[in-house]
């Protein structure tokens, strides 16, 4: 064999032997758990349980504006987003009917002026020729009778007269408070009626610096609710800015709607810089429950569930749960093996696992309130540190899957 073949066959055989151990070397890292799976140390901190639903924000004083006279819109003074001051002109309707009606009672009241004084003069003709025993007294009674329907008359055209001046005047239509302009309803000529219905013609706002939500919470959160409990929301014009508010009240009306029971729950807002605006969507988070210095389990690991876990629970052997023991306040959270004698709080099962060493278990664990992220640890055989499996880095060689756990 020439020297030139033996040194290229030398060097594809090291090259073999080097590629192996890498290969070989890389395939007993990815068994490592370490980088196997994605772990996540139980720690202690603070968990705040929380209630949410959708609401609209609206001003807290609304004021709709219409009209006790019909007529068609002859002057407009405001507009959109006009701010106005209580008695400011809004509009004007045209008066011309309404004029000529003033006009009408008007004379009508100086015909009745005129009746009434020649049944004054009557009168006293008759009363100084009753005296005299001239006329009958059925006559006398006669005159009476005449100036005091006289007076009624006049008294009734004078309240005629009143009524008609005061819808004349109310074809000026004024802003009963002050405020800002929110809605203008009505155009420049158009008509409206108010016959049967007070029609709609301007929507004030009375002040913009405090508003409410009007929120829609499932019964099944309603008795978590209280007045005075603080909220925070967010809406869609500002997707990075929280805003602060409380619970304002709890109305007692329900609404049914497809065999879905809620109340409303009004939210009161501080709207000093005026940036939030009527009619804005809100995403209204309530806490009603809060833990602090509890250890925390991470939700991801509630919901991981490896492919062999049923192997490995008959090698474990089944774990019972633990009582549920701890007080209900905050910082009452159980550490391992909890099993101080107190009051029971509200939780549920769940299982985690665990890496110690090279190896998995499951391990049982009673939960408590979850803030969507990690889950109040009530009682279980962990302590601060343990290494929790949240997932997978690589497909093994079965495909691991996760249990549909249901987090309240």
């Amino acid at each position: 064999m020439k020297p030139v073949s033996k040194i290229i066959l030398g060097a594809t055989v090291i090259a073999g032997l080097i590629g192996g151990g890498i290969w070989y070397a890389n395939q007993r890292a990815g068994q490592a758990p370490e980088q196997r799976y994605k772990l996540a140390m139980l720690e202690k901190g603070e968990v705040t349980q929380t209630v949410s639903a959708n609401g609209t924000l609206n001003p807290v004083v609304l004021v709709s504006v219409g009209t006790q006279v019909s007529g068609t819109v002859k002057k407009l003074y405001v507009d959109f987003n006009d701010k106005v001051e209580a008695g400011q002109p809004l509009l004007e309707l045209d008066a011309a009917l309404l004029t000529a009606q003033v006009k009408q009672t008007e004379a009508s009241v100086a015909n009745a002026s005129a009746a009434l004084e020649l049944a004054q003069a009557n009168e006293a003709r008759m009363r100084s020729l009753f005296a005299q025993e001239y006329v009958s007294k059925q006559e006398y009674e006669t005159s009476r009778q005449a100036m005091k329907s006289a007076t009624a008359q006049l008294a009734l055209a004078r309240a005629s007269l009143e009524k008609d001046r005061v819808n004349l005047a109310n074809t000026t239509i004024r802003s009963p408070v002050s405020g800002v302009v929110v809605d203008r309803v009505v155009d420049l000529g158009q008509t409206v009626a108010a016959s049967f219905q007070t029609p709609v013609l301007i929507k004030i706002a009375q002040d913009l610096s405090e508003m409410r939500i009007d929120t829609s919470f499932a019964e099944a959160d309603i008795g978590n609710l209280r007045e005075g409990q603080k909220a925070r929301f967010t809406v869609d014009a500002f997707p990075n800015r929280s805003f602060n508010g409380e619970v304002q009240q709890i109305r007692l009306n329900p609404t049914n709607q497809q065999n879905v029971v809620t109340y409303n729950v009004r939210v009161s807002v501080a709207n000093k810089d005026q940036a939030l605006l009527p009619g804005m969507t809100a995403y209204v988070s309530i806490g009603v429950s809060k833990r602090q210095d509890v250890l925390l389990l991470p939700n991801a690991a509630l919901r991981y569930k490896p492919a062999d876990a049923g192997e490995k629970a008959k090698e474990n052997g089944p774990k019972p749960a633990s009582t549920v023991t701890g007080s209900p306040g905050a910082g009452g959270g159980a550490g391992a093996g909890a099993g101080k004698p107190g009051k029971k709080r509200d939780s549920q099962s769940g299982t985690v696992y665990v890496l110690a060493g090279d190896e998995i278990k499951p391990v049982s664990v009673q939960i408590g309130i979850t803030d969507n992220r990690n889950t109040e640890l009530v009682s279980g055989e962990l302590k601060e540190g343990d290494r929790l499996i949240t997932g997978e880095n690589t497909a093994g060689n079965k495909k691991p899957s996760s249990v549909g756990m249901r987090m309240f």
